[in-house]
């Protein structure tokens, strides 16, 4: 269903932002994120240059790649339109990355490796959504994990709330699951808890 018809208007700017996930031979994941700003009439920053309508602002490039586990394996950043000269300085701090997990807590880890001046906006906007990319390109982030517990995405949004429709026919072992108690979790016990 398309948004309603808006008021008369003219457009200013426009932010293109795509995401690809691949698999690779050696058995581990690439995961891609591309971004690109553009205004429809020239502008100027003064100081730092002249833009020509539909000329690109920001144009970044960032790759992932990830193992099955979704630990951060490589760091891969591109610049290929940026205003301001030091901005290529961010690109450096991006390898800090390595090492981490794409999960529960991944923008405090962007914020901690790459908020404020230590790294660049666009490049963290780029990275808090990269996550989602990562999780839709792996057929196994949808099951249950190791442990019993449920897939990371159950309980996230109102589609998949524990207690509604959609976990109940998808995925029903789930269905009005709870966490375990937290002296449960210590011994291992991990068999779901459901509510009445």
């Amino acid at each position: 269903m398309p948004l309603p018809t808006p008021h008369p208007r003219k457009p200013m700017h426009t932010r293109k932002v795509e995401y690809r996930g691949f698999e690779r031979d050696d058995g581990l994941w690439d995961i891609e994120g591309e971004l690109l700003d553009t205004k429809p009439h020239a502008f100027e920053i003064e100081g730092e240059g002249e833009w020509a309508p539909h000329e690109p602002i920001h144009h970044m490039h960032l790759r992932l790649t990830l193992d099955n586990n979704m630990v951060i394996r490589e760091v891969a950043v591109a610049m290929d339109a940026h205003p301001h000269a030091p901005c290529p300085q961010a690109m450096d701090p991006m390898q800090g990355l390595i090492g981490e997990t794409l999960g529960r807590g991944w923008r405090k880890t962007i914020e901690g490796h790459l908020g404020g001046i230590q790294g660049c906006t666009h490049l963290r906007e780029l990275l808090f959504n990269l996550a989602t990319a990562a999780f839709q390109t792996r057929s196994a982030s949808f099951a249950p994990t190791a442990d019993g517990r449920p897939p990371m995405h159950l309980g996230q949004c109102l589609a998949w709330d524990f207690n509604g429709p959609v976990v109940e026919k998808v995925y029903p072992l789930f269905f009005r699951w709870q966490p375990p108690e937290k002296h449960q979790a210590r011994s291992g016990a991990l068999e779901p808890q459901r509510t009445k």
